[in-house]
């Protein structure tokens, strides 16, 4: 698996970035954003910027990573703090699942819900008859 690592562009030589994450600098290359000032945030996999983010996203990040550092080392993790950002937030479905909430699962779903309550009915009827239960 692969995760992105907030890193903040200390020098930026067209393509290729010195970048920062606490103690550790990186060369970054930034064909996928561009050429960024100093002090850029940018979202970097495999010593390679893939966005820019913003300040508050890279904290936020940064933090999420720190939890799960914690969890890794099987310390307690303040999870409410550590993923402050999501805490009382229902996420969001993108526009063409939000579309479909309230909706059958499918076109038929709703006959063979109906089938299905009329099978039981015949079912029903046949133990009344027989003196059965099913």
């Amino acid at each position: 698996m692969c995760i992105g690592i907030p890193m903040q562009v200390e020098r930026c030589e067209g393509l290729v970035a010195f970048c920062r994450h606490g103690d550790e600098v990186r060369q970054i290359d930034m064909s996928l954003v561009g050429p960024q000032p100093p002090g850029t945030w940018v979202l970097a996999f495999l010593n390679t910027a893939r966005e820019v983010m913003d300040e508050q996203r890279a904290e936020e990040t940064l933090k999420a990573l720190a939890a799960l550092d914690q969890v890794m080392q099987g310390q307690a993790a303040d999870i409410d703090a550590l993923f402050a950002d999501l805490v009382d937030r229902e996420p969001p479905l993108p526009p063409h699942l939000a579309a479909q909430v309230g909706k059958p699962a499918n076109a038929n779903a709703a006959a063979d819900t109906e089938q299905e309550r009329h099978s039981r009915e015949e079912v029903a009827e046949a133990d009344r008859r027989t003196g059965t239960e099913s």
